[in-house]
């Protein structure tokens, strides 16, 4: 016997044909309950489990999304993002008797590599992706490899994937429209890479509505989403002599770490500084000030996905773009009136 057993070995253990041990371990009438709990024994015994590429000619399904993150884990440790989007996620998969698989690589090109191993592999049924990247690759790819998809964070276009998206220009703008109402004028932005689409949006929306309003400066800088780069890119503002009134974070990570730097500058936060959060979680409420932020729910997002791949699955044409409500902004103690702040702000 190889080292993989086989529906053959199985049928010679128990004294039946390979098809009568194929109808009991794809729970098919055809064998009596008592020869079915024999195969399934045996079965159990010899750590049989079916072969992927006999499921796929098959045509069965796999029983699980993929979803890659190109990511260092030690930024994604701190986010409860990708918490609640696996959360939503699952909790719409469970009921199709689905689940995520989630594995972190290195990079996009092993990000790629992955995705072709499992299309060969027939190990998942459908793909989600995040991080969407200026002339993603990604998206070109499992239309080759024939795999459903659903693009988290790109709005829709024509012909192009099935996706879930919010506006991330409208976000931005809602953040410059408080922000300027409260006689904010230099507002800087600690943005994520470049390279990501959610990135260029926000960061070109602040651009167009720091021209449209006059506004003396409006930078992006760009971090990879880490604590430490956030708090180095803060520093290095903050450290200028016409330092920003207001900055915007990308994360709630960030924010809290721009926030302890201003803390050891001797910058009071939000009588000198205002800050505020793209991201809402626990840390945004446990830090004081607490931390405006804008809001949403990430669990919902994360159903919405679920179900969208889910419609592609089962209908590989399906171009579905889901457009879900901006995120709204909620006001905490670390934002104020530019210059003549004080400490008593509103909190929600």
């Amino acid at each position: 016997m190889g080292n993989r057993p086989t529906i053959a070995d199985i049928a010679k253990r128990v004294g039946v044909s390979p098809g009568a041990v194929s109808f009991a371990l794809n729970g098919r009438p055809g064998v009596s309950e008592q020869t079915r709990a024999r195969i399934l024994e045996v079965a159990r015994e010899m750590n049989w489990r079916p072969h992927r590429a006999a499921r796929a000619l098959g045509g069965a399904q796999a029983g699980a999304v993929g979803l890659v993150l190109a990511r260092d884990p030690r930024t994604l440790g701190s986010e409860q993002f990708y918490t609640q989007i696996l959360y939503g996620m699952q909790d719409v998969l469970s009921a199709r008797s689905s689940a995520v698989q989630i594995q972190l690589v290195r990079d996009l090109a092993a990000e790629i590599d992955l995705y072709r191993d499992w299309a060969s592999e027939h190990r998942v049924d459908g793909l989600v992706l995040v991080d969407l990247r200026l002339d993603d690759p990604r998206i070109d790819v499992v239309r080759e490899l024939g795999l459903p998809a659903v693009a988290l964070g790109l709005p829709g276009e024509p012909g192009r994937l099935p996706s879930v998206w919010a506006d991330d220009a409208e976000a931005m703008t809602t953040i410059v429209d408080y922000l300027a109402a409260l006689d904010h004028r230099r507002i800087a932005h600690i943005a994520g890479p470049p390279v990501y689409q959610h990135t260029a949006r926000r960061t070109a929306a602040l651009r167009e509505q720091a021209a449209a309003r006059g506004l003396r400066a409006a930078e992006s800088v760009p971090t990879d989403f880490s604590d430490a780069e956030g708090a180095t890119a803060t520093r290095a503002l903050l450290s200028r002599a016409d330092r920003p009134t207001a900055i915007v974070y990308d994360s709630d990570l960030m924010a809290a770490a721009g926030l302890g730097v201003a803390l050891e500058m001797g910058i009071e936060v939000p009588r000198a500084l205002s800050i505020v959060s793209f991201d809402d979680s626990v840390l945004t409420r446990i830090v004081h000030p607490a931390l405006t932020c804008l809001s949403r729910d990430t669990y919902a997002l994360g159903a919405q996905v679920a179900t969208t791949l889910l419609q592609a699955i089962a209908d590989p044409g399906s171009r579905e773009s889901v457009r879900t409500e901006t995120p709204r902004l909620v006001v905490r103690g670390s934002t104020a009136r530019a210059a003549t702040a004080t400490a008593g702000t509103v909190a929600d």
